[in-house]
């Protein structure tokens, strides 16, 4: 049981069309809000096709996070998870320009940091059945910097999960516990009677803070996959999960948004005017 014992409630849903100033403040209330038809049918179709194809050549089981047999175990023992995305389709592109997650990133991230960039972005099938994850928080990827800080850390990462075909609880829904990103105690716990199911349409995304418990659902079938991807983005001062620059070469990127090159490791991190100095930076003669 928590520390604080939050009463289960259900998440907000808004229309993609809903002011900005609603969303956060559902956000900041709960910790995540569902945005429906956030990402349209064309971009959805295009990336579930994609993605159904790039799964076939992922094992069950073979992702990890580089932390041995527990790792192993948060990843999931019959779930497919692989990143790279703009690798399996130029769709991906489309969706890191979505104005209104970029809208909603920027006022939840550029209170602490000059700019951003992509932490990660991951497909994620959880086969039949597969256990519940347990429940975390993104933002503990970065425990040195949260340890030192709590509770008075800005936000850090802002995440979404998206659904790339329907995402019901009996499937896997990522559960949310409401309320839980405020805390005085850094150790609270949370159980799953204390979470809510997020479920989605293709298109539809789960916004949430970093600081808030969630954990992918039990899929209770025999036969059939929760189908969606995770994307987040996180302080540009800080390292993310994933290697994006190693992904999309120099030159790869040029044509693309300032946005997607900036999100992507391709443009440096700028302070703006904030204390510090730029990072990630190249010095080099043209030739």
């Amino acid at each position: 049981m928590s520390t604080s014992d939050p009463s289960p409630r259900h998440l907000e849903r808004f229309s993609a069309s809903t002011d900005v100033g609603m969303l956060l403040e559902a956000l900041h209330r709960d910790g995540g809000v569902i945005v429906e038809g956030m990402f349209d049918a064309s971009t959805i179709t295009e990336m579930s096709g994609a993605a159904d194809v790039w799964a076939n050549d992922f094992e069950a089981g073979s992702a990890t996070q580089g932390m041995g047999a527990a790792g192993a175990a948060f990843v999931g023992a019959n779930t497919i998870r692989f990143s790279s995305l703009g690798r399996m389709s130029p769709a991906f592109f489309d969706m890191l320009d979505n104005p209104l997650f970029a809208a909603l990133a920027d006022a939840e991230l550029l209170a602490a940091c000059g700019t951003y960039w992509l932490n990660t972005a991951q497909v994620m099938y959880i086969g039949p059945g597969e256990p519940a994850q347990a429940l975390h928080r993104d933002a503990d990827n970065w425990w040195e910097y949260l340890s030192r800080t709590f509770p008075d850390t800005p936000e850090i990462t802002l995440s979404m999960m998206i659904g790339l075909d329907h995402v019901t609880e009996e499937l896997g829904a990522t559960r949310v516990v409401p309320g839980s990103h405020i805390q005085d105690d850094l150790g609270s716990q949370f159980t799953e009677a204390e979470s809510v199911p997020a479920e989605l349409g293709p298109g539809d995304a789960l916004v949430y803070s970093g600081y808030v418990f969630h954990g992918g659902g039990a899929n209770r079938t025999t036969d059939r996959w929760r189908k969606a991807m995770h994307l987040s983005v996180v302080a540009g001062w800080l390292t993310p999960e994933e290697a994006s620059p190693l992904d999309y070469p120099l030159g790869s990127l040029v044509g693309r948004s300032t946005r997607v090159q900036q999100l992507l490791g391709h443009r440096s991190y700028v302070p703006g005017d904030r204390p510090g100095a730029g990072l990630w930076l190249r010095h080099v003669k043209e030739i």
